[in-house]
């Protein structure tokens, strides 16, 4: 029996809420369980430097925690001077997915940055922000549509992400907090909405994991993206 009740290929209760602050060219609040994350979006008519007059856009990532997202408060980043390299390596795979999903060429020489700011924490942060962070672009790119200041739509399919693991011995998908601490083994699986793989990371954390064990995980994986899309489709429509 796993902690919160669900049956093994259950996921938490999806919800996504668009538009949830002003200045933002796509935001979005989106909730999966317990854990919460704020997305938006920022179009710029610029690009890094090491993509002047190429001619193609870029998308990229900032996550963070705020203090209380989690049982006891933490530091912010910003006053302990510099980023924690777990920080960076979630924005980093934030960036990399969505940029797996977009046409930079039919984007044009601008720049994406999505900001994933996690108010509430209970596992799944990282995916989380992902799936959130796609519809977030997806409106922003919806935006850049309207005006006319694109041709064609440079996005190329949904990206989402979900996470699975082994806890007590079964194969799980969605792992909240008190799965995911627990676990055996963690993964992490990013697709896009036709079932693509655009990054997995899955490790052993108390025992190893077998083959056969890997493709259950696999399958739950794909179960749970095409609801987080579904989820996606709806909040976007």
């Amino acid at each position: 029996m796993r902690p919160s009740g669900r049956n093994l290929d259950q996921m938490r209760e999806i919800s996504i809420e668009t538009g949830v602050t002003r200045h933002a060219e796509g935001s979005c609040l989106i909730k999966c369980g317990n854990t919460h994350v704020l997305c938006t979006a920022s179009l710029e008519e610029r690009v890094p430097p090491f993509l002047r007059n190429t001619g193609l856009g870029w998308v990229t990532a900032e996550y963070g925690m705020l203090p209380r997202a989690t049982h006891t408060r933490m530091r912010r980043e910003a006053a302990a001077g510099k980023q924690s390299g777990r920080t960076q390596e979630i924005q980093r795979l934030i960036g990399r997915s969505l940029r797996a999903g977009i046409d930079r060429v039919a984007l044009g020489e601008r720049q994406i940055t999505i900001d994933c700011d996690v108010i509430q924490a209970d596992g799944g942060t990282r995916c989380a922000s992902i799936t959130g962070a796609w519809v977030a672009l997806r409106l922003a790119v919806n935006k850049l549509q309207k005006a006319g200041d694109i041709i064609s739509d440079p996005i190329l399919d949904h990206v989402a992400a979900v996470s699975c693991g082994v806890f007590a011995g079964q194969s799980v998908l969605d792992l909240d907090y008190d799965e995911d601490s627990e676990a055996g083994t963690d993964g992490n699986f990013v697709m896009t909405g036709a079932g693509q793989l655009i990054e997995l990371q899955a490790s052993a954390e108390g025992a190893t994991f077998s083959r056969a064990q890997f493709n259950d995980l696999m399958d739950l994986a794909e179960k749970g993206v095409a609801e987080l899309v579904a989820a996606q489709k709806a909040a976007v429509s």
